[in-house]
C-alpha cells in the first residue's frame, strides 16, 4: 500500500508492505504530520513557531519543549554548527522538525502493529523490515550536478537524510557567521541510527563546509557521503557498509 501527497511544501511518501495493512494506516500517518505542520511552520500565521517569533513570552507546548531540547543537545554536539536561530533573528525549528516528525511517523505505524514501511518527507527517509518483495528497502542518492542517482543505499532499519543547495539553493548557513558556508558541498547524505539522527547531523555537517565529513567520521554511529561541486565524492570509513550490492 503506497501514497503520495504534498505536506509541509514537499512530497511526502509512505509505502507500507505488511499484508494486512490498511488505509487508516496512511491516513493516522498523513494526518500526523498535517499537524506537525500547522504547529510548526515557520510559514503559517497561526503555527506555535509564529507565535513564538511574535511574543517572546509564549509557553511552549510539549512538543515544542521536545524539540527544543533536542536542538540545544545538537547545538552542543556540533560545536554551535547546529541553530533554530536564522540570519534575520527569527526562530525556525526546520532542522530539527523534519527528522523528528518523520521518526514520530514511523513509531505511529510501528504502535499500529506494522513492521515493513518506507517513510520519504522530501528525501529524508526511514525504513523499516522489508519491501512487498521481501528485500530490503533501497534509498537513492541524487545526483547534485545533473539527473539520475549516483549511489544506490540499503540503509536496514537506519534513516537516511540529505542536506544540499542542488533543490532549495543556499539555505543553510554557518550560525557563527550568519553567512552560507564555503561551497565545499553541493549534498551531503548521512545515514544513522534513525532519521533523527541522521537529519540533525546532515544541517550541522553541512554548515561546516569542507570540515563536515571529517566532523561525521569522528561521530560514532553516523556515517556519509559528500559530493563536490566538482563531481568529487567523498564518503566516511564505514559508509560503504550501507551501499547496495
Amino acid at each position: 500500500m503506497r501514497d503520495t501527497r504534498l505536506i509541509m511544501g514537499m512530497p511526502v511518501v509512505f509505502e507500507v508492505a505488511d499484508a494486512e495493512a490498511t488505509a487508516d494506516d496512511l491516513e493516522a500517518v498523513f494526518a500526523y504530520l498535517v499537524s506537525v505542520d500547522e504547529q510548526f511552520s515557520p510559514y503559517k500565521d497561526t503555527s506555535e513557531v509564529a507565535t513564538m517569533n511574535r511574543d517572546g513570552a509564549h509557553e511552549p507546548s510539549k512538543e515544542m519543549r521536545e524539540v527544543l531540547a533536542i536542538a540545544a543537545r545538537t547545538k552542543e554536539e556540533t560545536r554551535g554548527f547546529f541553530d533554530t536561530t536564522k540570519p534575520d533573528g527569527t526562530f525556525d525549528p526546520s532542522g530539527v522538525v523534519k527528522g523528528w516528525a518523520i521518526l514520530n511517523a514511523a513509531n505511529l505505524l510501528k504502535e499500529r502493529g506494522r513492521k515493513n514501511f518506507f517513510v520519504d518527507v522530501g528525501g529524508d527517509i526511514q525504513c523499516a523490515g522489508v519491501n512487498a518483495e521481501g528485500k530490503p528497502w533501497t534509498v537513492g542518492v541524487r545526483n547534485p550536478l545533473g539527473e539520475g542517482i549516483v549511489k544506490v543505499l540499503a540503509p536496514g532499519e537506519h534513516g537516511v537524510a540529505t542536506s544540499g543547495t542542488y533543490v532549495r539553493g543556499a539555505h543553510i548557513y554557518d550560525p557563527h557567521t550568519r553567512a552560507a558556508p564555503p561551497r565545499a558541498l553541493l549534498s551531503l547524505t548521512v545515514v544513522a541510527k534513525d532519521v533523527l539522527e541522521a537529519d540533525r547531523y546532515a544541517t550541522a555537517a553541512f554548515a561546516m563546509g569542507a570540515d563536515g565529513l571529517a566532523f561525521l567520521q569522528s561521530v560514532p554511529g553516523v556515517e556519509a557521503y559528500g559530493i563536490s561541486p566538482a563531481g568529487t565524492a567523498t564518503m566516511t570509513s564505514g559508509f560503504s557498509a550501507f551501499v547496495a550490492p
